[in-house]
């Protein structure tokens, strides 16, 4: 008897510590209704207002845009392109070339790993006359040619390389 007495009372205290089960109510549903008419595909019609999209969004290209970016390519593949040069030092000359996300992307490089050791070759641009804020660059190197890509956040701001992918074998 005084055992299921303790074996009660003990049911009742985990009831009672037992959070209470609840259902929350139904979400109401409402129907979507836009707020502005939906913009139409690049096949099926115009995106922009009055159906055209300006040539190249703020910046245009020039000779002077062009002559910089292929300096800044030529430069910062020259100083990747040195796997004999001590870690820190590496570092610290080609980060100049850098986004801050790039250096932050090759930040652990060991340039002993690095293949090239000399550019071979003048930079080639692939401009896209839409798009003044990057370019892509192919930098000849004795390992083969790299490509990188540079970014600039205004027409008078410099020039950074964002990323350099590795000849392809």
């Amino acid at each position: 008897m005084k055992r299921s007495l303790v074996l009660a009372v003990v049911a009742m205290l985990c009831a009672g510590c037992a959070p209470a089960s609840h259902t929350p109510p139904a979400p109401t549903q409402r129907s979507a209704t836009p707020s502005a008419p939906v913009s139409l595909s690049a096949g099926s019609g115009p995106q922009a207002p009055g159906g055209t999209v300006p040539p190249t969004v703020g910046i245009s290209w020039d000779r002077a845009s062009e002559d910089r970016a292929v300096d800044v390519a030529q430069k910062a593949m020259a100083d990747f392109a040195r796997p004999s040069v001590e870690e820190g030092q590496w570092a610290n000359d080609f980060a100049r070339w850098l986004t801050p996300q790039a250096t932050a992307d090759y930040s652990a490089v060991d340039p002993v790993n690095i293949p090239a050791s000399r550019v071979t070759g003048p930079a080639r641009l692939t401009v896209d006359e839409a798009n003044g804020y990057g370019v892509t660059a192919a930098v000849p190197t004795n390992a083969g040619t790299y490509t990188l890509q540079l970014l600039r956040t205004g027409r008078d701001a410099p020039w950074k390389v964002n990323r350099l992918t590795p000849p392809t074998p």
